[in-house]
């Protein structure tokens, strides 16, 4: 059976006009990442992770090449809801409620009250948040933030997730339990998730596909498929083969610093 691609990126470059002088971003990017992909994007501050991720969500504009999302540009794939957007901070609203917060996307969009409540109540389940929805933000830890922020991109059921270093601001303890409720979130809803993050251990854990990426401008330094089983308890992160993947992210990552 042939994978779908769902979205896929060909010589795409970005340069950023400032007042400085022209940034290159990103250079020469070519990847595909396929539906029930989980893809984290790995590399050095400043080296085009966000940038390129923002690209897929239709909130930057190559300036050269090729990207599609479900076939369509980002611009479309954005109007027509095909993702959600997760970023480094929880960006709560903090004078409305965990629910209220949820459901703000729908009531943009123009659901119904009756379908905001149930899509709520299932979203506050799936990141184990029930029985919270009436909590304002400040009332929560900053791991539950990040969760209600999870619950409000799947609010309208977008078939990708796109997730910008959401646990880049945690404590470790509290970033490995919310790294094993993603993996779970990822295996039930079988969404295609990008994912940028500066952990190699976390990409590692979490991926099916690890990209590296050179400093600045952002180049594909490698793309390490995962041998690693689905299922994946928090102790594999002692096994050989994870170890393995580690090193050879680590190696990409020194590689791409080589050749700048």
């Amino acid at each position: 059976m042939s994978q779908q691609t769902i979205i896929n990126a060909q010589g795409l470059d970005l340069t950023f006009q400032t007042n400085d002088g022209p940034v290159h971003a990103l250079k020469d990017v070519n990847l595909e990442i396929n539906k029930g992909d989980f893809v984290s994007f790995i590399g050095p501050s400043g080296c085009g992770k966000t940038t390129f991720l923002r690209c897929m969500a239709g909130l930057e504009t190559p300036t050269a090449g090729t990207l599609t999302v479900n076939g369509m540009t980002p611009e479309e794939a954005r109007k027509a809801r095909a993702y959600g957007y997760v970023f480094q901070a929880a960006g709560l609203y903090p004078w409305r409620t965990i629910g209220g917060n949820i459901r703000l996307p729908l009531e943009i969009m123009g659901f119904s009250k009756d379908d905001q409540a149930a899509r709520v109540e299932r979203v506050l389940e799936l990141v184990d948040l029930a029985g919270f929805e009436k909590k304002f933000p400040w009332q929560l830890s900053g791991g539950m933030q990040q969760r209600a922020s999870i619950a409000r991109a799947l609010a309208f059921d977008a078939d990708i997730l796109l997730m910008d270093e959401p646990f880049g601001a945690l404590d470790e303890i509290v970033r490995d339990h919310l790294n094993e409720q993603l993996l779970q979130l990822w295996a039930r809803t079988e969404k295609t998730i990008g994912f940028v993050t500066h952990s190699i251990p976390e990409a590692v854990y979490l991926s099916t596909k690890i990209v590296v990426m050179s400093p600045r401008p952002g180049r594909i330094t490698d793309v390490i498929e995962s041998p690693l089983p689905k299922e994946r308890p928090l102790d594999i992160r002692d096994s050989a083969e994870f170890i393995e993947i580690a090193h050879r992210v680590r190696d990409g990552l020194r590689a791409g610093h080589d050749d700048v």
